[in-house]
């Protein structure tokens, strides 16, 4: 009966419930945040139902629909992410159908005394309509489709070729994804409830929330808008979707000149700088960084420098002005390994039967190399973590102290004391999953170490690592819509300290940054909640079964897609038009060797050939200093505490699989939206910013999985010029003379 609605008597109830609960907006008691004046609410009816049968029916429906199209997708060579602006709108009619046909009598159950129970509690309401969302949602951290251990099992059966029981693998998912629960419940009263944590993703999902469900009678209401984009972002993705897929990644430098290896480096959007790509696709825009239009122009600023001096500066003068690491017998972007003579590195050769490196093997075939660009990816990665740590010391400290000391003094804003309300979740509640998450896992361990390599100590060491940088990074994500990862530094950490399992590596980076990164997803899905005024109990039931779910679901389409499609993921051994390519994994196998099976010693370190690199540690700690003691010596300047470090230093996080063309269009849209129209256009841009964003991710989601279920099944692919990629080829050709590869002119 948990999924009927336990309503309060009629006696109890009255015409102004919700001004009751309204308070007026003075001064004190709007949100220091324009972004939040302009878009949050300052009113609450808390007589609206959330437990209701049609929020219980459409969660799990959603939830489990989105588990398993997020993971069959996964796999694709372009991965399509269903995200949770598809179930907000897909929800609203048939939640508004349930609540126009379902029975609205009314009956008690024994032990209920006072209280009255029905199917239908009134119409489908905005609550309702947000617990489902974040339903939906549970089991992905920030949109990223699926469970992040599911890798795991995917490179151990796929690319390692070795065994792992479904047991173990659905053990190492639902006790990664639920550890991040104890983190979140410690930290919700330190990055939820201050005013100006106001994690900015959130407002889109406010903002269309209110679209959608409020009265709206200006000409143009937002709830058209909504509609208006969302048809013509839907109609639109048919063209680079499918008819002419070129048009995603334009590179015209390419096209005039064909056969130049240095000119399709410099112009190639996916395989190079990007100079002169542009796209024509929403998809491309937002895939990787999300939205640009969520994201706060200062943080947009910070991606932009970091990434301009990375990709334009950086790497021109380490590949062409150096030739850094022997850079030009390797492509200039790429995320695979190499042997010293530009060839791809036999990864299975120096693997021995006890799934550990194989130390004489390696020394017959080599040193592993890696691109310019990749090697400065692991490089700016140490500088990230460091400056992570000293930028939230220096700007942040402070308050975060003063606040730990003053929590329950510290003055609210107006959407704290209307939640103020609501009954809180009992801590007991948190320490209570944390404690059974790592007995779980301590148990995961000792009896099926077999399988994942990992000491038990490990586990130990992984969670403390995630702890402690929950706080910062939460408060980087709450302010600026950028969460540093801390995938470098734990693979880093396990490599040194046991090298020769990959599998060992990978679990600890998954317990060690996984449980950190859904830590701050819970924590963001609670500002929302926050800002929509839900009771923080239901919020917390919905994220948890949602997370049980999500995993099982991750899990069982990974097993059977693993064990029934031939060659997965070997893109040299399946058919030229095959789609189950696997990129994203790719990625993260090419990490286990680096950090588990090689370890960072012999690349890194002093047996390897990048141990320059161990230098950004230091410069990515005294960074934040600088500019902090800039700020203090000239305290007027107030762009000087704009410059975040940890985001512009991180500013090239996500590439690979991210490419010079997605960060170009992304810099470029933002700055427009959240600059210009901003600043000249701001009634504008506060009625349909967010609006704009949320219909062109859904019109996009919805045709690319109607165009999957309807062409893509059955490979009925057009063939033309239009088709054929972008036409850079030579782009991922080495320019050091005598390297001979496969398709590429020899020097």
């Amino acid at each position: 009966m948990g999924s009927l609605e336990l309503q309060p008597s009629r006696s109890r109830k009255s015409n102004t419930d919700a001004e009751a609960y309204t308070d007026e907006a003075h001064d004190d008691d709007v949100s220091p945040i324009e972004e939040v004046r302009l878009t949050v609410t300052n009113t609450d009816d808390p007589s609206l139902p959330v437990w209701t049968f049609r929020m219980w029916f459409l969660g799990l429906l959603s939830c489990a629909l989105l588990s398993f199209l997020n993971q069959f997708f996964a796999y694709r060579t372009e991965p399509l992410i269903i995200t949770q602006i598809t179930v907000q709108v897909a929800t609203l009619p048939i939640g508004r159908f349930m609540a126009a046909t379902l029975p609205t009598a009314k009956f008690r159950l024994p032990g209920l005394a006072g209280r009255e129970l029905s199917l239908n509690p009134g119409p489908f309401n905005m609550k309702e309509h947000v617990l489902i969302s974040i339903f939906a949602n549970a089991g992905s951290a920030f949109g990223s489709g699926s469970a992040y251990a599911v890798g795991i099992v995917n490179i151990i059966k796929a690319f390692y070729h070795r065994n792992i029981s479904f047991f173990a693998g659905w053990l190492l998912i639902i006790t990664t994804q639920v550890l991040g629960y104890g983190w979140a419940g410690l930290l919700r009263k330190y990055v939820v409830e201050p005013a100006h944590m106001w994690w900015p993703s959130t407002l889109v999902q406010v903002s269309l929330f209110r679209a959608l469900h409020e009265k709206d009678e200006q000409r143009m209401s937002r709830a058209k808008f909504f509609v208006i984009v969302l048809v013509c972002s839907f109609t639109w993705y048919t063209v680079p979707g499918y008819l002419f897929s070129t048009l995603t990644n334009i590179s015209w430098v390419c096209w005039v000149f064909s056969k130049s290896v240095t000119a399709q480096q410099i112009g190639s959007g996916m395989g190079g700088l990007g100079v002169g790509a542009i796209t024509l696709d929403w998809a491309a825009v937002a895939s990787f960084l999300f939205s640009p239009l969520i994201c706060p122009f200062f943080a947009i600023a910070n991606i932009f420098v970091g990434y301009a001096l990375i990709m334009y500066v950086v790497m021109p003068i380490a590949y062409w002005g150096f030739n850094l690491y022997g850079a030009n017998r390797f492509p200039i972007f790429s995320s695979h390994l190499f042997t010293s003579q530009g060839q791809l590195y036999n990864i299975s050769a120096i693997v021995n039967d006890k799934f550990q490196l194989d130390i004489a093997k390696y020394n017959e075939e080599g040193r592993i190399h890696l691109s310019m660009f990749f090697a400065l990816t692991y490089g700016f990665g140490f500088a990230t973590i460091a400056s992570t740590l000293t930028h939230v010391g220096l700007f942040y400290g402070r308050e975060i102290y003063e606040r730990y000391r003053a929590s329950h003094k510290a003055k609210e804003d107006i959407h704290t004391r209307l939640m103020r309300k609501y009954k809180d979740i009992p801590a007991w509640w948190f320490y209570l999953l944390l404690i059974l998450s790592i007995v779980v896992s301590l148990l995961l361990c000792i009896f099926l170490n077999d399988e994942v390599q990992m000491p038990w100590w490990g586990l130990l060491f992984g969670s403390a690592l995630a702890f402690i940088f929950t706080l910062p990074i939460s408060i980087i994500t709450a302010t600026t819509n950028q969460t540093p990862g801390l995938n470098i530094v734990t693979e880093y950490i396990m490599g040194i300290i046991l090298p020769g399992r990959p599998i060992a590596n990978v679990c600890f980076k998954t317990y060690g940054y996984m449980s950190m990164a859904q830590a701050v997803s819970f924590l963001n899905d609670f500002k929302l909640g926050h800002y929509m005024k839900i009771p923080p109990r239901s919020m917390f039931l919905v994220q948890f079964i949602g997370t049980i779910l999500a995993g099982t679901i991750n899990i069982a389409v990974a097993w059977w897609l693993l064990n029934s499609i031939t060659n997965i993921c070997q893109d040299t051994l399946l058919p030229p038009d095959s789609p189950w390519t696997c990129p994203s994994d790719r990625v993260f196998f090419d990490a286990s060797v680096i950090w588990g099976l090689v370890g960072p010693r012999r690349i890194f370190g002093q047996l390897g050939n990048y141990k320059a690199m161990n230098w950004f540690f230091l410069g990515g700690a005294i960074g934040p200093v600088i500019v902090w003691l800039l700020h203090k010596s000239f305290p007027r300047q107030t762009w000087i505490p704009l410059i975040n470090l940890p985001v512009l230093l991180g500013a090239t996080a996500m590439m690979p699989p991210a490419t010079p063309l997605n960060y170009n269009a992304w810099v470029l849209v933002g700055t427009i939206f959240n600059f210009f129209i901003f600043r000249y256009r701001k009634q504008w841009w506060q009625r349909y910013n967010y609006i704009l964003s949320a219909g062109l991710d859904a019109g996009v989601a919805f045709m690319a999985v109607l165009l999957y279920f309807s062409v893509g099944m059955e490979n009925k692919g057009l063939n033309w010029w239009g088709t054929n990629g972008e036409h850079c080829d030579l782009a991922a050709c080495p320019t050091a003379k005598g390297i001979a590869v496969d398709g590429c002119p020899v020097h």
